[in-house]
Parts: C-alpha cells; structure tokens; sequence
C-alpha cells in the first residue's frame, strides 16, 4: 500500500534538507525494519518547503507463531503427569486450554509452554507511531524555537500531509494533525490542494508550479540554461556545487540570463565567477574559457515577463564587480612578500599560534616531502610557496570574498612576476575542497596542499580539538579527504605515518596531547575518511575494512588493496580461501607468538606446507613491498591445496606440546604474511551475511 509524507515548513537551507533528507529515509527504514513491515520501495524528495516521503509498503505484519513458556516442567506436572497448581496457574493466566500445554525443551532444561498465533499489526497503526518519532528525531546544524513552543527545528512547521492507503493516518507532529491536504507554489499558486497517493500529489503540485523531485527541477535547469546560451554559442562555467544548492531552493525553476558591461572583462575569470556566485549565486557565462559579459541566474517563479528579476540581478551585480575592480587594482599594489609580514598579526587557531608560525611550518613540510618524493626539482618553488601561500588573507578581495584564498594569491603572485610554478603552487594549495574537485596540477602545488592539509589535521588532533557528526574544526574531515585524493589521483608513495611523525617533530612543544595519542589519533581518522572515499567509490565495505587490515602505511597501498579483492573476489579459489584464512585466524586466536622449528616436523604434510610457505613468501613479498598486491594475492592461492592437505592429515592440536607449538607456530607464520595483504578474516562470504556494521563516516 502507498504511503506518502509531505512536511510542510518555511524555507529550509540546502544542507539542512540534505541532512533531513538522509535521516528521513534511515529512520522510516529503521523503524519499518524493526516493525518487520516489508518495503517493496521508498523514496525521499524535497522542495525548500517540503520534506517528502513515498513508500510502497506491506499492509501489515505477517502473522507469526511465537512460543509462550512457563513454569519448569518439574514444577508444573506432578509424578503421574497431571497438571500441578502452578501449571493450571499458568493455563488460566494466559487464557488457553489445559489441553494444548505442552513440554517445552530450552537450554535451560524443560519447561511448560504453548504456541500461539500473534496476529500482525496493520502498518498503518505502525506508522502511526513512527512519524513523529522520525520526524522528532531529526537534527539540523543550527536549530530554532518558534511561538511557545519548546520544540526546536530547522524552522517553522506549517502544515503535515499524512497518507496510507489512500486514507489521512491518525497521526500528528508538532500538533499538526495528519491530513491529506496541502499547498502549491507560496506566490504563483498558494490555493489548498488535496492529494491521496504521490501520483496524484506530484501531479496537483506540478499544476500549482512545485516541481517536488529535485532530479527533475535539476535537468529543467540544465535545459532552460542550454536553450539561453545556445543563440550566443556559450557555455556555463561549472559549478556542480551552486547548481546542487539551487536545485534545492526553488520549487519552480526558472533560468534569468542577463549581462553585464564589458569593461568588468578585464578581471579574472575567477574574480568574476566568484563576485556573481557569492551573494547572487549567479553562475558565469564563457566561450573558449573566456568569460562573457552575460550571466545566468535562477527564480522561483513560474516566468518574468517584465524582466524586474533580471534588472535587479544586473543592478545588484554591477556594484559588486565594480568593489572587485577596486580591490583588484589596490591589492596589487603591495608585493605579497610584502604583505606576508603582516600574517604575525592573524592569529590561525589560539593554541597553534598566527599564519606566521603556519607559514614556517609549511616551509618545512613542504620541504621535507619533495626530499622524500625525490622532487628536487620542485622544492625551492614549493618552500617559496609554502611562505607566501597564506599572504592573500590580507588581501581586499579575500576579506570580501572569502572562496578566492589561495586562488589570489596566485593570481597576484603571477601579476607581479614571480616564477610560474611559485604562483601555480599558491594558486593550487587549497585544492581539492571536495572530492569531486580536482587534484593540483603540478607537483610543487600537491605537495603544498598536501602540507597545508597535514599541518591543520595533526596540529587540531594535538590540541585536543574533536571531530564530531556535527562539529568539524576546520574542516578536518574535508581536508584528510583532500589529502589522500592527492596521493591517489597522482600515485605518491611514501610512509603516511612517517609523515605525520615530521608534522609532529615541527610542531615541537606547541601540541598539548602526547605525541603517541596524536599519531594513534591521526592514522585512525585517516582509516575512516580512506573507508569513506572507498565505499563511495562504490567498493564492499568488507573488502575495504580487509584492505584496511594492515594498517595505513602507504595510502595508495589501501586503495591497491581493495583494487586487488575486488578482482579476485569472483574467483573460485575465493571464497575456500578466505574459509580456509578464518580457520587459521580461529585455531591461533588469542594464543602467544610461536617459533617454527624445522627439526620438529613431523608429517611430512607439515614439512610440504613449510616449504610451500617458503616458496610463496619469496615471490609473494617483493610484489608486497612494491604495492602489487593484485600478482601477491594471485600467488598466495597457491597455499590453499597444501593447506587443505594439511588440516586432512594434520592434528595440529597434538598431544606433545612441542609439536602442537610448532604447527601452530607455522599457522601464525602464514596468518602474518597474509596480513601484509589484506586482513581476510573481514571478508563476508556467502553463508555469513549479516547486517552491514556502521562505518566511521
């Protein structure tokens, strides 16, 4: 049967409807799971004043058979096997016939009991409950209190659309009773409409201009911007991030292009696209990568056909760009070596001192990673860099428009002639922001960004400075995922944990934890954010918590792992080895390190194992050790038929203690050269499926 939710509230942020939007769904998930009502489907959607959810649900429970014991048999039935007190007790207390009771066998012994038919609850009645518990849960980055009202929310609730079956639930939320009504657009269509299932829904609001599945507004979008600019021949200059915000801020989509004077075309590109998208999210307008003097911006409104949007937009833009003219011209004007000594006086974190003490951290860094990566040639641009990076925070058109940092810095570092690739390094240290952003460039710019990163990561764990799900200082989670798409996207090899051991020693005694706990705390969160840009590579999460098993020595190494599991996963040899890994890690669990002793062999089946062991570990470690792990996997198969033989003619646990050590010593031998591989024992394989465990996100 269909269900349909619509929360009805004033204007929502795009994060707050992101992270509503994800809550929503795992907690009506969660709830129905719990209620063991089958979901043949279920889908979250959102407008800025809708929050919305249809399902295709079961009627309701299945019936089940569930068995009721009571008192020991011992106590219930007398020696000639009639009913004592007690049981006849139990019989009335439930209601059932004295002729149904039976013995009941448990693990703790046997008791008197019955099987009863539990009839299924209807899904209405549980959903009934589970809407405002859902809805009640939710929490957002910044929370309000509205009217008398002790409940906090995103903000103000206007209305609940509740249907099941086609029929109002008897439900309510925040003292909205569940109904089957709702509005349309707030200025083009604000009239009442009602609605029994989403067909109909969808449809009676797409009529009053509210277009309720975002992945349809988006593409209206992209057509409405296509159809503008294909006269002139242009293209949009892209911004998957604004255009993800809009997307969720306007119910009905409509594309504004309008122009600007052309002498503004003398700022950079990037002046330009941002001045237009920070205030005005409008989205710049290029042919060949050179910018217009055009721009496209977004209404929520259904068309503008006196052009007031369009002319207010222009109005509005024309004095930003000119402040971005004037800021440019100034900033130029001092040197940013110049301007660098001002950074004494702007303090980065309270406890890790000013952008001064950054910088020379940075230099070092820096340095020391182009002597680990062999990058002579780039070290002297990366370590000039590293001292100028940071010279653009006190720039005017950084203070005005903040997402230029770094960015301008090579913008002006270029202006005034330094070398290109010193420029090119600033202008890319801050790269990636996202995942989907790209990596640096050049190799001076990665390394930078790469210390940047590190240097804010290590310095944050140091001062006690936490990572919550709704604190995140200084972006800590965004910046370790910069850093290993760096080492990913451009194969860096080096020693992760060396690294941070450098970041430490450069800090001296400005940290306030123990260097141990920081390092401990460091690699930890690298494990989870590496697990999260995995999984969202869309690899099992099994496969990366064994990939993760070794530890994160060489991030690109974590990345090979997986890589190498995927490939084989398919194999026949697979899934018997991964069987055959978890009996071993089950014989030896828990037991002290054991030495192998040739001389205490005593099958030959053991003596066939040792030397097969040998042989694997001469080919299989090289490739190891170079990050093949994908050819090491491939040879370490060769064990599972001499293993197999093994445990058929083997006891391992033998009576004579010498010899039960010494297999169990050649076991834990094999157990460790495997884990240079992968941690095998966190693969799922058929037949041990459970509930997927929750991942540090």
């Amino acid at each position: 049967m269909e269900f349909l939710l619509e929360l009805l509230t004033e204007e929502l942020p795009a994060s707050h409807i992101r992270a509503a939007l994800e809550q929503v769904e795992a907690g009506f998930r969660k709830e129905l799971a719990d209620a063991r009502i089958d979901v043949h489907s279920l889908r979250t959607l959102a407008t800025p004043r809708r929050l919305i959810v249809a399902a295709d649900l079961a009627e309701g429970q299945e019936d089940r058979e569930e068995l009721v014991t009571g008192p020991p048999l011992a106590i219930a039935k007398g020696p000639d096997g009639a009913l004592t007190p007690a049981g006849k007790g139990f019989a009335r207390s439930q209601g059932v016939d004295e002729s149904l009771l039976e013995a009941v066998r448990t693990p703790k012994g046997e008791y008197l009991g019955f099987k009863r038919r539990a009839k299924g609850t209807p899904t209405a009645e549980i959903l009934a409950a589970a809407v405002p518990r859902v809805l009640g849960s939710l929490t957002f980055p910044k929370m309000m209190r509205w009217a008398e009202s002790p409940f906090r929310f995103s903000r103000p609730i206007h209305g609940l659309l509740c249907v099941f079956g086609g029929a109002p639930l008897a439900t309510s939320f925040d003292g909205f009773p569940a109904t089957d009504e709702t509005v349309g657009h707030r200025i083009a269509a604000p009239g009442r409409i009602k609605a029994a299932d989403f067909a109909s829904y969808r449809e009676a609001l797409a009529r009053s201009f509210v277009i309720v599945d975002p992945d349809e507004r988006r593409k209206m979008i992209i057509d409405q911007m296509e159809a503008a600019l294909a006269p002139i021949k242009a293209k949009v200059y892209p911004d998957p991030g604004l255009l993800d915000d809009l997307t969720l801020n306007v119910e009905c989509p409509l594309v504004i292009f309008g122009s600007f004077p052309e002498s503004f075309l003398s700022l950079p590109l990037e002046v330009l696209s941002t001045a237009m998208r920070e205030g005005q999210k409008l989205f710049s307008v290029v042919r060949d990568k050179k910018q217009l003097p055009n721009f496209l911006g977004l209404a929520d409104a259904p068309a503008d056909a006196k052009g007031l949007i369009r002319r207010g937009n222009e109005r509005v833009l024309r004095a930003r760009l000119e402040d971005a003219r004037f800021f440019w011209d100034q900033d130029r004007k001092v040197p940013l070596a110049d301007r660098a000594e001002g950074l004494k006086n702007v303090l980065f974190q309270e406890k890790l001192g000013t952008y001064e003490d950054k910088t020379q951290r940075l230099k070092k860094i820096a340095g020391y990673l182009c002597d680990r990566l062999g990058a002579a040639d780039e070290r002297e641009a990366a370590v000039e860099a590293a001292s100028l990076c940071k010279a653009d925070l006190l720039t005017e058109m950084v203070k005005e428009f903040s997402g230029l940092q770094g960015r301008m810095g090579g913008l002006y570092a270029k202006a005034e002639g330094l070398p290109a690739e010193v420029g090119q390094a600033i202008y890319e240290h801050y790269q990636p922001v996202s995942l989907e952003d790209a990596s640096p460039a050049t190799t001076a710019g990665a390394l930078l960004s790469i210390a940047d990163k590190m240097d804010s990561i290590v310095g944050s764990i140091g001062v006690g400075l936490q990572v919550s799900g709704s604190s995140d200082p200084f972006g800590l989670r965004r910046n370790a995922q910069g850093v290993c798409k760096v080492v990913l996207d451009r194969k860096l090899r080096f020693s992760f944990p060396l690294l941070v051991d450098r970041v430490l020693a450069v800090y001296g005694d400005r940290l306030t934890l123990a260097r141990a706990e920081i390092k401990a705390a460091t690699l930890d969160f690298f494990a989870g954010r590496l697990r999260f840009i995995l999984e969202k590579k869309g690899c099992r999460y099994d496969l990366v918590n064994a990939a993760l098993g070794p530890g994160v020595d060489q991030i690109l190494d974590v990345q090979a792992r997986v890589e190498a599991l995927d490939a084989l996963k398919s194999s026949p040899q697979f899934e018997p080895f991964i069987l055959m890994v978890k009996r071993i890690n089950n014989i030896i669990k828990g037991l002290p390190a054991a030495k192998v002793n040739p001389d205490l062999f005593v099958e030959k089946e053991e003596r066939e194992l040792a030397s097969t062991l040998s042989i694997v570990g001469s080919n299989a470690l090289p490739m190891i050790a170079r990050g093949d792990f994908a050819r090491a996997q491939g040879i370490i198969f060769r064990l599972q038929p001499v293993l197999n033989t093994f445990f058929d003619k083997v006891l391992v646990m033998a009576e004579d203690k010498k010899t039960r050590q010494n297999r169990l010593g050649l076991l834990q031998s094999i157990s460790k050269m495997l884990l240079g591989i992968a941690d095998y024992s966190q693969v799922v394989v058929e037949g041990e499926k459970a509930a997927r465990p929750k991942g540090s996100r």
